[in-house]
């Protein structure tokens, strides 16, 4: 096996969230009554946390396949400005492992070139963009685990 399908394969894997949790496993069985409860001392709600993963995780995709894409304004746009509903929380599920499935198959593609910066930003390219949602990903999660576990 090359250098490159191994690298490929070890980003595909971090990005489903193998190395550490999977996206699955995190939003499994969290009580839809209390996504906008902030437990404890948490700064966030698990509503805030799914919505931000998936705006996170959408610009970034977006980012990587267009030059036209316009980012969210930082840091306000990247956070729900209301609170989350069962059908809001699903609908956010679904978008995300739409995201994850679209990002992972960008990144498989041998055609895709993950180290020449892309022809927009300020020098990103794909390879840096799938580490970026990969650690992205895991921080959020955990911090959604966690809500869910002291809820």
């Amino acid at each position: 096996m090359d250098k490159d399908r191994i690298l490929r394969d070890n980003l595909l894997e971090l990005i489903r969230g193998g190395s550490a949790i999977a996206f699955d496993d995190a939003v499994a069985d969290l009580p839809l009554d209390r996504i906008n409860d902030r437990p404890g001392e948490s700064p966030h709600s698990a509503w805030e946390l799914l919505e931000h993963l998936r705006i996170a995780l959408s610009d970034i995709v977006e980012f990587s396949i267009s030059p036209d894409h316009a980012s969210p304004e930082w840091p306000k746009g990247y956070w729900p400005d209301g609170i989350g509903t069962a059908d809001k929380w699903n609908a956010s599920v679904d978008a995300i492992r739409s995201d994850i499935d679209r990002f992972c198959r960008l990144v498989d593609n041998e055609d895709s070139d993950l180290y020449s910066p892309f022809e927009w930003g300020t020098g990103q390219t794909l390879l840096r963009e799938a580490m970026l949602a990969a650690d992205h990903n895991a921080y959020h999660l955990g911090q959604l685990v966690l809500v869910k576990k002291m809820l």
